[in-house]
């Protein structure tokens, strides 16, 4: 997994959003753009939009904002805004060493989040296809971080399987490298380089052997932690300088 195949350097004049797609809104659509379940599917209370407020790309690089900001929309009302952006269907790859160097927001309420999702649902709609959440950060746990595994035949029978992680120096609030190292035979996950935790795959069992796509986002609330968002933390930004995959 040496060699680089992809690469987003978000500190270059040239950067854009050209592969992302810029998610809007607080519901979780289905295939089809309709509405399924509200707040993401995960309680979240951010209202996603694309305003430069929100998301925009600056010298340390892209960021994700996330503001203490009324809006309104068919009847409901959203106390806060934020960012959401993906690569489906401008890129998906299967296997490799994702790193994403990323700085993150600390105070309570605040939930970024760096992950994949399967191109295309080969073996059903989620969890069957998997999800794979290369890092999650709860806001009032600054030296706390996590990776995670999603899947099973159905909702019913899905499974969580969450390796957390305490840094032992720092805390999410600076530069950090977050890896993510994928082969036929398991999973990594790494930060600044270190592995901090590894999960063999199971053929036949789970479903991580098809192309993923990359999602960044920035939450407010919901049910990853169950605390009240202290106000205090807007605006609260998520700062992503650079994504790069290699591959052998």
């Amino acid at each position: 997994m040496n060699k680089l195949v992809w690469e987003q350097d978000f500190t270059s004049e040239a950067a854009d959003l050209k592969l992302w797609n810029i998610r809007l809104g607080n519901d979780l659509l289905d295939n089809d753009g309709n509405p399924v379940f509200p707040g993401w599917g995960n309680g979240e209370q951010q209202f996603y939009t694309g305003h430069r407020g929100n998301l925009s790309i600056g010298e340390e690089g892209l960021q994700l904002c996330a503001r203490r900001e009324v809006t309104e929309q068919e009847g409901r009302s959203f106390a806060y805004t934020s960012a959401r952006l993906d690569t489906k269907d401008h890129f998906a790859y299967c296997y490799g060493r994702l790193v994403v160097r990323a700085k993150l927001p600390v105070g309570q309420g605040l939930w970024p989040a760096i992950w994949l999702l399967p191109q295309d649902q080969a073996y059903g709609p989620w969890p069957a296809s998997g999800e794979i959440d290369i890092l999650e950060a709860k806001g009032r746990l600054p030296r706390h971080i996590a990776g995670t595994l999603h899947y099973g035949p159905d909702l019913e029978h899905k499974v969580v399987e969450e390796f957390t992680h305490e840094l032992e120096r720092g805390t999410i609030d600076e530069f950090r490298e977050y890896g993510l190292e994928w082969d036929e035979g398991s999973i990594r996950w790494l930060v600044d380089g270190h592995c901090f935790a590894e999960r063999r795959l199971e053929p036949g069992v789970m479903p991580f052997d098809q192309p993923f796509y990359l999602l960044l986002n920035l939450a407010v609330g919901g049910w990853y932690d169950h605390v009240e968002v202290d106000l205090a933390v807007f605006p609260a930004v998520m700062t992503v300088s650079s994504i790069r995959l290699y591959q052998n």
